[in-house]
């Protein structure tokens, strides 16, 4: 059963990797301009991303599928959506994927990327459980949850990168990102204090900042 599985995975991967190089998405989740997106298509690619992200950045993971390959939304879609879900409540990748599962089908859309993400870390943690001792004694176990962690680290890093290009254009967007960085990262201020001081003044400066459209006249 277990080499099944191994077979099972390698081939996806396989697969999926095929139509990367190709340009093109996988066929089961090709959507029309104007079609709505699949239910049964939201589910398995947010169930993959519960299942098979290791180590965390399912963030990251979530933009590589949604963005990068399948094309159901722009960049600046999900950044916008990622920027909203960073001062929700919650964690930030089960906000994300109600944010992008909204967003392709409404309500049902949320719900079932919400459900079909947690599947399957669900029923993973269940089964370390009851085998945990069993994997720590595994030779390399550690060390490759170790890897796989800096993995998620590079793609968390690559999501950053790209949500900083897209907003900090000009001096006023880049000066209220480092110093939102410097108050949260390097004096450790609280979160919630810092957003209600600086996204207030950062939203002012935008607005004062956006020139005014002429109106027509009659």
């Amino acid at each position: 059963m277990t080499g099944d599985l191994s077979r099972w995975i390698i081939g996806h991967k396989i697969k999926a990797q095929h139509w990367r190089r190709r340009g093109k998405k996988p066929e089961g989740d090709r959507v029309e301009q104007g079609e709505k997106v699949p239910l049964g298509a939201i589910y398995r690619v947010f169930f993959e991303i519960g299942l098979f992200s290791f180590g965390g950045g399912l963030v990251a993971w979530i933009h590589r599928e949604a963005v990068d390959i399948r094309k159901w939304m722009t960049n600046e879609e999900f950044l916008s959506g990622v920027a909203l879900t960073q001062i929700m409540p919650g964690v930030n990748s089960t906000n994300t994927a109600i944010y992008v599962g909204q967003r392709l089908r409404g309500l049902p859309g949320a719900a079932t990327a919400l459900g079909a993400m947690l599947t399957g870390p669900f029923c993973a943690v269940l089964l370390a459980a009851v085998f945990y001792q069993y994997l720590l004694g595994l030779p390399g176990f550690q060390e490759a949850m170790v890897g796989v962690a800096a993995a998620a680290i590079g793609m968390l890093l690559r999501t950053g990168i790209a949500s900083a290009k897209m907003t900090t254009k000009g001096l006023v967007p880049a000066l209220m990102m480092v110093l939102t960085f410097i108050a949260v990262g390097i004096l450790r201020y609280p979160l919630i204090p810092v957003v209600c001081v600086m996204g207030p003044i950062s939203v002012a400066l935008a607005f004062w900042r956006t020139p005014s459209v002429p109106e027509e006249r009659a």
